[in-house]
């Protein structure tokens, strides 16, 4: 049995990583102006680059130290597809993960969706936090006129107004789905459209799915088992049984 396992948030809130829809969350928390729903956006990069910039260092990079916990090291050894983009399943030694989303620790350059462009190492270590704005214009090469293409950096994150396009994997992801014959989903809300693609597919397959989360979504699928639990319960449950 080939089984694939897509996680979100809630695997990385044992590593002291906020969720995305939690008191403390991602998504609860915008700059002194924009939710995070109008930050997390192409269109804030391109017209208000500097309030971007500034709100994802905050929000995201500030954690980019943090290690993989228990849940990440199980996983090491698994197909995965991740949402996450903090990097502990390759800390873990997963070298195989895809992380759909993208990745705090890298970005490339500004560029029309669909092009294939490399992906580079992020400066955050040369980010200077006493001349926070400057530096990361400087670091990202935003001039006077904003962004410029091919010539501009941006952080490897899809945003809100992108889409999946196999710069992120995800030809890479639908073909895992495509072969599982279980797919597990972990600590996600299925509130992105990666988890509702896999839905889908296992819908047209008819493979057994399993939803692990404390408050699980519940999904219409014929085959389905909810673990109401966290991941680290779940992977201890297994052992158990």
């Amino acid at each position: 049995m080939t089984t694939l396992y897509i996680t979100g948030a809630g695997v990385s809130a044992e590593s002291g990583i906020p969720t995305f829809r939690g008191e403390d969350g991602f998504w609860t928390i915008g700059s002194r102006n924009y939710t995070p729903q109008q930050m997390a956006t192409r269109t804030m990069y391109e017209e208000n680059t500097t309030e971007f910039l500034k709100w994802y260092y905050h929000r995201f990079v500030t954690y980019r130290h943090h290690g993989p916990n228990e849940v990440h090291h199980w996983l090491a050894d698994k197909l995965l597809v991740t949402q996450n983009i903090d990097g502990l399943d390759g800390k873990a030694g997963n070298d195989d993960y895809i992380s759909i989303h993208g990745r705090i620790d890298k970005m490339t350059k500004y560029h029309v969706q669909g092009e294939d462009v490399e992906i580079e190492t992020a400066p955050w270590g040369l980010v200077d936090e006493t001349n926070l704005t400057s530096s990361l214009l400087e670091l990202f090469k935003i001039s006077s006129k904003g962004p410029e293409l091919n010539v501009s950096l941006k952080p490897f994150v899809l945003l809100f107004d992108e889409f999946y396009t196999d710069l992120y994997g995800i030809g890479r992801a639908q073909k895992r789905m495509w072969d599982a014959s279980k797919i597990v989903f972990m600590g996600t809300s299925f509130s992105v459209n990666i988890t509702q693609m896999a839905l889908d597919i296992a819908r047209h397959k008819d493979i057994p799915v399993e939803v692990v989360d404390p408050e699980p979504t519940h999904i219409l699928h014929s085959q389905v088992k909810y673990f109401p639990m966290t991941a680290k319960e779940y992977i201890a449950y297994g052992k158990d049984t």
